[in-house]
């Protein structure tokens, strides 16, 4: 996810926090209109925590 965050950063203007935020919004509005994909995307975005 530190991919995508610096991604965000560098291509959209954005701090770290709001590239933070803009993912965690894109996540839950993935998981609410397509819950089948919940736990998908859960660890597709969690990865990136742990380092």
């Amino acid at each position: 996810m530190n991919e995508l965050v610096e991604r965000l950063v560098k291509e959209a203007a954005l701090t770290p926090e709001q590239a933070q935020q803009a993912i965690a919004t894109i996540a839950g509005f993935v998981k609410e209109k397509f819950p089948m994909l919940g736990g998908a995307v859960d660890q597709i975005f969690s990865a990136g925590n742990k380092d």
